[in-house]
């Protein structure tokens, strides 16, 4: 399984983005997907996780509200929508999928992206 990110780049605080995933090599075997991020000098932290089917979505309190994770059928892709970001969205960010089972922790996802940097402008 291969996980490509995209969207990332530079906006003014109070913008939106959208970040895309692409699955490839093997999608039927994913069972969860999930978003992370590290902020600059920081730990990776949860942000978003999603069933394959799309119908079962958690969301990490600081970007409640505003971010919204979808699943995408018809091209394996899952997409995170960012809305009025702030400083401290700035970060890389990761996705990642999940074979058995998934969640807020890192140690529950099999597969990762190359990362992506979303820098939010003040």
């Amino acid at each position: 399984v291969q996980l490509q990110a995209s969207g990332g780049g530079t906006v003014q605080a109070g913008d939106s983005m959208t970040l895309s995933c692409e699955v490839s090599g093997g999608s039927s075997s994913i069972y969860g997907m999930g978003w992370f991020r590290q902020p600059p000098g920081k730990e990776r932290e949860f942000v978003a996780s999603i069933n394959w089917a799309g119908t079962d979505i958690y969301y990490a309190d600081s970007v409640k509200g505003r971010f919204t994770v979808a699943r995408d059928d018809a091209k394996n892709m899952v997409h995170l929508r960012m809305s009025s970001l702030n400083a401290e969205d700035t970060a890389v960010y990761y996705c990642a999928a999940a074979r058995y089972r998934y969640g807020s922790t890192m140690d529950t996802y099999n597969y990762w992206g190359q990362g992506t940097l979303v820098t939010v402008s003040s």
